[in-house]
């Protein structure tokens, strides 16, 4: 019996100590804490990724209705500036209509009178005469307001207005500004909507 007990007693090993157990221990937490971050950081990459793609889907499907609404927004607006008993009426679906713009993200923008003109944000839809040379440059009359997209702050549709101007004879002593408004930006298309 002996001699069955002396081999059992060669194949033991001796325990390990507390800190070697301790140190394993540590290096596997170590190594999960690790592999849970990046697990994490892929999981945040992925949702952000998702979250475009259905942003981008939702404004690839939206674009022609909202194109679509700008039409009908300018066409009422255009409406009820016309003499008749419908004014109203036609003031109202325009409010309507931008109010439905609004939901698709597209906010409205107007210039105060005395404004100064802002490339990419005005479009000339004509000028008016003026004999004060600080209001050279500056708007006179809101047309039609802008649009801009929320989320971008993409001027969709700049705002046409119509600018103070000196008579010919009384801007050659007046500064003019390094992008004021020209003959040519009056010749501009009055809706970028597509954009």
């Amino acid at each position: 019996m002996d001699d069955q007990v002396a081999p059992l007693a060669d194949s033991v090993e001796p325990a390990p100590c507390g800190a070697d157990v301790l140190a394993r221990l540590a290096g596997e937490l170590h190594s999960f804490h690790q592999r849970s971050a990046h697990r994490e950081t892929v999981i945040d990459r992925l949702h952000e990724e998702n979250q475009l793609l259905r942003l981008g889907l939702r404004r690839s499907i939206l674009e022609p209705v909202v194109v679509d609404l700008v039409r009908l927004y300018d066409g009422l607006s255009r409406q009820a500036g016309r003499p008749g008993g419908e004014m109203a009426l036609f003031a109202s679906f325009a409010d309507d209509v931008l109010l439905a713009l609004e939901r698709c993200g597209v906010d409205p923008f107007t210039a105060d009178l005395g404004d100064t003109y802002t490339v990419g944000l005005h479009v000339v839809a004509g000028f008016v005469d003026c004999d004060d040379p600080f209001r050279h440059n500056t708007v006179a009359e809101v047309v039609v307001v802008g649009l801009r997209d929320r989320e971008t702050g993409v001027v969709r549709r700049p705002l046409r207005a119509r600018f103070h101007r000196l008579p010919a004879a009384g801007r050659g002593s007046v500064p003019v500004a390094e992008h004021g408004p020209s003959e040519q930006d009056s010749n501009q298309p009055s809706d970028r909507s597509q954009g």
